[in-house]
């Protein structure tokens, strides 16, 4: 009886095998059918606009790339390789194409070195129902199918030949279709460079072999120490001069052009509005996402020069300043400080049991007002403290300050955009704004209550953030494709009246420069300047606060 069941079950899984066979590289060849027909969507909308009126070029290049993506799959054209290979495509084209057709998400380098540094915490509100429907839908059941197929057998010679004899003939074919047109398809390369950035899944996974090799070129890299003649200069001295406090604030996802300090209709500062603050208005990011952002304006390279490389090799911010015998500390709302703060004392809130702020598993910026409030009434040594702020990061802008800050309504209360309205998102948006103007308010007023210290805020976000504008979600863009609402990020700065005198430095003259165009590279130079912190690492020319001191306090600037 049990034999008899045994068969039959045996039957069964039989029966669901597709009841024909495909050699390895026509499999190759009908998966990329399938998968520039199905997962390509804002591939082909931008390749309808640039070969418009040009179809036969249109379609040269289409069957160039059909080549140059067969050959290069070919390689796996192995009876043992292939279907995990294909079945790992298909799964990872629905992936990428559901954020790249939604949200306008590009998998390059760069966002998968943001997704390899997240967070559980951050990475679960981006795995959506509609997110799943998808991946299911385009990814789980053609990978099922791909499953069943029976790979075709063929004497030994012919199965480790074809593969190398395709990828030869599919390299040839594509590099001949695209000489047939060379000057038109490289002018369109090099002016639309988001044409093949939405190319699935020959863009992640170009993103992701750079992404390697990024990584592993720094596997033996030796740590190279900067500012080592740091020392604190000539505001620092006297007996009787009370320990300093800067904070330096790290908003997250905060964009100027919600900022009504910066011209924003809306009132979404109206704290910071009553208090003697200087808040920039033309300041550039660094990058467009935190783990290329936040370790590149800490440090002395500058947008240009800086590489995921040199950040890791070399000292940063944090570190002269400690050299020159100030006490930094690190605190973290966020996702960490991406090796920034190694080397000196940190602190993570980010799972702090606490009803007030923690209560939806993730806590908001209001956790560091009490530990703030604590900490600087113990202070005896000059101390420059970062608060790495969760700030305004999305899809899920609802979670990031409490009920009665929802002062814009009707807001977005849910991760997936398209349940939403271009106005529910921003005003959900703007909402965190508005706490984002609160906290610092109330930062403010905590070193205000500290009359045994000299105290000053310096507050810059690390990107901004797209909120649906030419169908442009969230962050992470490449930056030469980024608009001004991912690259343009406020900056406020805010000192008490001893501190400026303590340290020489002129507000108005500060005043006059808040509309200048600035950029995450005059950070690491204009703290060194505000600071007094005396080091050739500081390069006047992109100090702020060069021309703003007093000769008094500033000889030597």
């Amino acid at each position: 009886m049990k034999l008899n069941m045994i068969a039959s079950v045996q039957k069964r899984i039989a029966d669901l095998r597709m009841p024909w066979a495909l050699s390895p590289i026509t499999m190759i060849a009908l998966t990329i059918v399938f998968v520039l027909i199905a997962y390509n969507a804002t591939f082909w909308s931008i390749a309808v606009d640039v070969f418009s009126g040009h179809p036969i070029s249109f379609v040269g290049y289409i069957i160039a790339l059909y080549f140059l993506t067969l050959g290069a799959f070919s390689l796996f054209g192995f009876p043992w390789v292939v279907k995990p290979f294909l079945i790992f495509i298909v799964i990872l084209s629905s992936i990428t194409s559901y954020y790249m057709d939604t949200l306008g998400v590009i998998i390059d380098r760069d966002m998968i070195q943001n997704v390899m540094v997240t967070t559980i915490t951050e990475s679960k509100h981006l795995i959506t129902l509609g997110f799943v429907t998808h991946v299911v839908i385009y990814g789980i059941v053609p990978a099922l199918v791909l499953s069943r197929i029976k790979v075709k057998k063929h004497r030994k010679l012919y199965t480790v030949l074809a593969p190398v004899l395709m990828f030869v003939v599919g390299m040839a074919l594509a590099v001949g279709f695209l000489m047939a047109d060379l000057k038109s398809y490289s002018s369109i390369l090099r002016e639309r460079k988001d044409f093949m950035s939405s190319y699935q899944p020959g863009a992640p996974l170009v993103g992701a072999i750079r992404y390697v090799k990024m990584i592993s070129s720094t596997v033996t890299t030796e740590f190279t120490p900067i500012g080592q003649d740091a020392a604190k200069g000539a505001s620092y001295a006297g007996e009787s001069r009370k320990p300093m406090l800067t904070i330096i604030a790290v908003g997250e996802t905060a964009r100027t052009q919600n900022f009504s300090l910066n011209g924003y209709e809306r009132e979404t500062n109206p704290s910071l509005a009553k208090l003697p603050i200087v808040s920039f208005s033309d300041v550039n990011s660094c990058g467009t996402a935190t783990a290329v952002s936040l370790p590149c304006m800490f440090s002395r390279f500058g947008r240009d020069a800086y590489s995921y490389e040199r950040g890791v090799s070399y000292g940063n911010l944090v570190d002269v300043l400690s050299q020159a015998g100030l006490h930094v500390e690190w605190w973290d709302n966020n996702t960490g400080h991406k090796q920034i703060a190694d080397r000196i004392e940190t602190r993570s809130y980010t799972h702090t049991k606490n009803e007030e702020f923690c209560s939806a598993g993730e806590c908001m910026d209001g956790i560091f007002l009490k530990a703030l409030e604590d900490y600087a009434a113990t202070i005896k040594e000059d101390t420059v403290l970062v608060l790495h702020q969760i700030g305004s990061h999305g899809p899920t802008y609802y979670l990031r300050y409490p009920d009665e800050f929802e002062r814009f309504t009707p807001a977005c209360r849910t991760a997936e955009f398209k349940k939403c309205t271009p106005e529910e998102i921003t005003n959900s948006y703007d909402n965190t704004i508005v706490y984002t103007d609160e906290i610092l308010t109330q930062i403010i007023k905590r070193l205000e209550a500290q009359d045994h210290l000299t105290t000053s805020m310096l507050y810059v976000s690390d990107h901004g953030e797209s909120l649906g504008e030419n169908g442009l979600f969230l962050h992470g863009a490449p930056y030469f494709l980024a608009p001004e609402t991912q690259t343009k990020v406020p900056m406020i700065l805010w000192m008490s009246q001893e501190f400026q005198d303590n340290f020489g430095i002129r507000q108005d003259c500060l005043e006059a420069q808040k509309d200048d165009t600035l950029s995450h590279d005059n950070l690491f130079h204009s703290l060194l300047g505000m600071l007094d912190i005396q080091t050739s690492e500081r390069k006047p020319e992109l100090d702020i606060f060069a021309k703003c001191k007093t000769d008094r306090k500033a000889k030597s600037s």
